[in-house]
C-alpha cells in the first residue's frame, strides 16, 4: 500500500484535517541509515509530523525540523516539501532502549528533556519564518501540538505513531493533525476531544489495514467530510555528486591541497540519505584549478 497523504475539510468546514500513511517511507529511512528500533521511532515520527507541517506549504516551499534533546539519538533533522517529498536522520541511529512502563518504545528518554523543537520555513514568496518551542513532552506529538498552538497560533491536535517490528523494521507508520478553525462551535471541539480520547495508535490501524480515508472516518466520523486533496508521500533526498562537488568547492586551498595529497580523492556521505559520493584525486585537483584559476 502507497504511502499516502490526504487533506480534508470536516465538521460544516470548522476543522481541518490531514492523515498520512508513511509507513514505506519511515521503513526506507530506516534501511537507509540502519538504525535500531527505538531510534527508528523518533525518526519515524519526526517524519511523519514533518509530513503533515508540509501539507501546508505550497508550490515551491520546503521547511526544515530540528529537535534538539539531551538523550542518546542526539539531533533529530527531517525536511518536508508539499510535493510529499521527506528525509530525515538522527546523529545516533544506533539507540534501543528497554520499554518503558507502559510497555512501549520509549521515545521521551530517546529524545530526552529538556530540548528545543525548531521550524524553519523556506517560503517561495515571502521572508523565511523560523519558530523554536522548548520541548514539553519528548513524546513528539505533543511537542508539535505545543510548537503549532505557541509559534503558529493554530490550535491543533496531532498524532504521530510508529509500530516496530521484532527484527526493527517498521510494521506500520502514520499520524494526523487535525486544526480547529476560528469559527468551530463548542460542540465540534467536543465531539473531536471524544473521538480522539477513543481512538487508540493510529500505527495499529495501519497495521489491520485501514485506508487514509477510513482513518479520515474514523477521526470526524463517516460522511462528515470533503476532501480537499490526496497525494503520495515518499522518502527522497535531493542530494547529488554535484551538489556535493559545489561543498568542496568551498574548501580552503590547503584543505583541497590535503585531501590531494594526503587522502588522494574524497568520500562525501550525506546524513539525510547515508548515500555515499566518491571523488578522485583528478576530480579534486580539477576542483582546485576552477576555483582558483590555476
Amino acid at each position: 500500500m502507497a504511502d499516502t497523504l490526504l487533506k480534508a475539510l470536516a465538521y460544516d468546514n470548522e476543522v481541518r484535517v490531514y492523515v498520512v500513511n508513511a509507513t514505506n517511507s519511515v521503513e526506507e529511512a530506516r534501511t537507509r541509515h540502519q538504525s535500531w528500533h527505538t531510534a527508528t521511532a523518533v525518526l519515524g515520527r519526526t517524519l511523519i509530523a514533518t509530513s503533515l507541517l508540509a501539507g501546508n506549504l505550497k508550490g515551491n516551499d520546503t521547511l526544515s525540523v530540528e529537535i534538539k534533546g539531551t538523550g542518546p539519538v542526539g539531533t533529530i533533522r527531517a525536511d518536508g516539501a508539499p510535493n510529499g517529498d521527506i528525509r530525515g536522520f538522527v546523529s545516533n541511529p544506533k539507540v534501543a532502549l528497554e520499554l518503558n512502563e507502559a510497555g512501549k518504545i520509549d521515545v521521551k528518554k530517546a529524545v530526552g528533556l529538556p530540548g528545543t523543537l525548531t521550524v524553519s520555513k523556506h517560503m517561495q514568496d515571502s521572508e523565511p519564518f523560523r519558530g523554536q518551542v522548548e520541548l514539553i513532552s519528548g513524546e513528539l506529538g505533543e511537542d508539535f501540538t505545543y510548537y503549532m498552538a505557541v509559534s503558529e497560533q493554530t490550535p491543533s491536535a496531532i498524532g504521530v505513531s510508529v509500530l516496530v517490528d521484532t527484527d526493527d523494521s517498521v510494521k506500520a507508520a502514520g499520524g494526523f493533525m487535525i486544526q480547529v478553525l476560528p469559527d468551530a462551535s463548542e460542540d465540534t471541539i467536543h465531539a473531536l476531544e471524544t473521538k480522539l480520547s477513543d481512538l487508540g495508535r493510529v500505527s495499529d490501524l495501519i497495521e489491520q489495514g485501514i485506508m487514509v480515508e477510513e482513518l479520515l472516518a474514523t477521526l470526524v466520523e463517516k460522511d462528515n467530510y470533503n476532501i480537499l486533496d490526496e497525494y503520495p508521500i515518499q522518502f527522497h533526498c535531493h542530494c547529488s555528486h554535484e551538489h556535493f562537488e559545489e561543498q568542496l568547492a568551498r574548501l580552503s586551498l590547503e584543505d583541497l591541497q590535503l585531501l590531494i595529497e594526503e587522502d588522494h580523492g574524497a568520500e562525501i556521505i550525506c546524513h539525510y540519505c547515508n548515500s555515499a559520493f566518491q571523488y578522485t584525486e583528478s576530480q579534486l585537483q580539477n576542483i582546485l584549478d576552477h576555483k582558483y584559476h590555476r
